[in-house]
């Protein structure tokens, strides 16, 4: 099967030709960097790290840039209210974004380009449209003239005789049309600003990404990625400025855009005040849950993001680390079966149709979990029967997961440090724990029954779970 992928610009699934034969660019909006990132840029962050990672599985060789927005009118107005500098503000939540992608295990980029760093490049695309007819300055502003670019509304599908001004872009009595949107802003009292041929100035939102784009990746790209939100204006912008700027068409070959995280069938939303940091998340719940939460569904679907649905999450990743800890502990000799020709031509086939379907991971984990399913079935037959039957089926099962891991993200830690990393955020300390199941274990060989599960009723009230296998008893925390 070939690499499908769903490109928003057609609105179908089109098999993946990249511009040049074995390569792929891609380019994914980043934050904007004036707050704690949310949930929602997690859902971006996780959808285009696995793309970014199964692109290079297949073969590809992978060029990635992901951006930083840090110069905007919202990290603007937050540092005037902290009474910091913008690059003050800025710099401090890009370190935060990077060590919250970090905890959930997103690769860095090839490429993260900053927009106070990409001026030139700027101002180079802003005469370069001038230049060529399809923008003008105004007062020490430079505005884009929409109407001028015949396609524009082809990513959206908007009309353009029924559009006004995209909510992101300032109304200016200086615009020759209302829908027309700034590409420079004449600087204001107080505000970061640059040099350049219209006076001191900063750039608009749209045309960062453009120019950052281009720097780093050229004037065509392969894939382009971001938040269904960005769909319009701010793709759209980018389409029109770039192809106006360069002549060259399409600007991008395939379109991705990843769909929307809700919180409690709620969109989320500052006036609901239910806006989900990604650390505040990570508090409640394991990074490898919140990941393996955000990938359960394709990724061009909404998600609910719940208590309960994070809670069967993290039930799901201590299923699959039991699971594995079991055939460790009970089938040893699986790990030294040949098993990795006759697995790629059979057991590996329907992951990859999965993935190679426009990035199917919901598909892979459910694939996933019936391996698990049906690895433990083998298990206790075996132990119900004393033979050992299915010893390649289970050496099929840990190539799958060990296969999956390298572009899910997850699933990769041996059994032992996932366990120890729950102990150590268990709310009472291990040694405590081992102190009471050593007492356990000594009242069940003196056969009181009654004081072994007041111990085990103690420490399940602690959260701490109690599990008697045949190498001993072992604890795990409750999900």
């Amino acid at each position: 099967m070939t690499l499908k992928i769903y490109n928003s610009l057609t609105r179908k699934k089109e098999e993946f030709i990249p511009n040049k034969p074995g390569e792929a660019l891609i380019y994914v909006c980043g934050p904007t960097v004036y707050a704690l990132s949310h949930i929602g840029h997690a859902r971006s962050a996780v959808a285009f790290d696995v793309i970014y990672k199964y692109l290079k599985y297949r073969g590809f060789r992978v060029t990635y840039a992901r951006n930083y927005t840090d110069v905007d009118d919202k990290i603007i107005n937050r540092a005037n209210e902290e009474g910091v500098s913008s690059d003050e503000l800025a710099l401090r939540y890009i370190k935060a974004f990077d060590e919250d992608m970090a905890a959930l295990g997103v690769e860095l980029p090839t490429h993260r380009p900053k927009a106070t760093e990409t001026i030139e490049k700027i101002i180079e695309v802003t005469k370069s449209l001038i230049g060529r007819g399809f923008a003008y300055a105004a007062g020490g502003d430079v505005f884009f003239s929409v109407r001028k670019f015949g396609e524009y509304g082809k990513l959206s599908g908007k009309n353009i005789d029924e559009l006004e001004a995209g909510s992101r872009v300032d109304v200016n009595e200086a615009k020759n049309d209302p829908l027309d949107f700034a590409l420079w802003k004449a600087s204001k009292p107080g505000e970061p600003q640059w040099a350049s041929p219209w006076g001191q100035g900063r750039p608009g939102w749209h045309i960062e990404c453009s120019a950052m784009c281009m720097q780093w990746l050229g004037d065509t790209i392969d894939i382009h990625g971001g938040g269904k939100d960005l769909m319009f204006p701010h793709h759209e912008n980018e389409i029109a400025q770039s192809e106006a700027a360069t002549g060259r068409h399409p600007y991008v070959k395939y379109w991705m855009h990843n769909g929307f995280v809700n919180i409690e069938k709620e969109k989320m939303s500052k006036s609901l005040g239910n806006i989900l940091n990604i650390r505040d998340a990570l508090k409640e719940n394991s990074a490898e849950a919140v990941r393996l939460f955000l990938l359960s569904s394709h990724y061009r679907s909404p998600i609910d993001y719940t208590t309960e649905s994070l809670r069967e999450n993290e039930a799901a990743v201590e299923r699959f680390y039991k699971t594995i800890q079991r055939i460790g502990d009970e089938w040893p000799e699986v790990k030294g079966i040949d098993y990795c020709v006759q697995c790629n031509e059979d057991g590996f086939k329907p992951m990859i149709d999965a993935m190679d379907d426009d990035f199917n991971t919901a598909e892979v984990i459910g694939i996933l979990f019936r391996e698990i399913t049906k690895a433990n079935r083998i298990m206790d037959a075996a132990k119900s029967s004393g033979k050992k039957d299915g010893l390649i089926e289970l050496s099929h099962a840990l190539a799958f997961f060990q296969e999956a891991s390298k572009f899910l993200g997850i699933f990769a830690k041996r059994p032992e440090d996932y366990f120890a990393e729950k102990r150590a955020h268990a709310g009472i300390p291990a040694e405590e724990v081992e102190k009471l199941i050593i007492e356990r274990n000594a009242a069940r060989k003196a056969k009181d029954f009654k004081k072994a599960d007041e111990i085990r009723k103690e420490l399940l009230e602690k959260g701490i779970i109690l599990e008697d296998m045949p190498k001993g008893t072992v604890w795990t925390v409750k999900g």
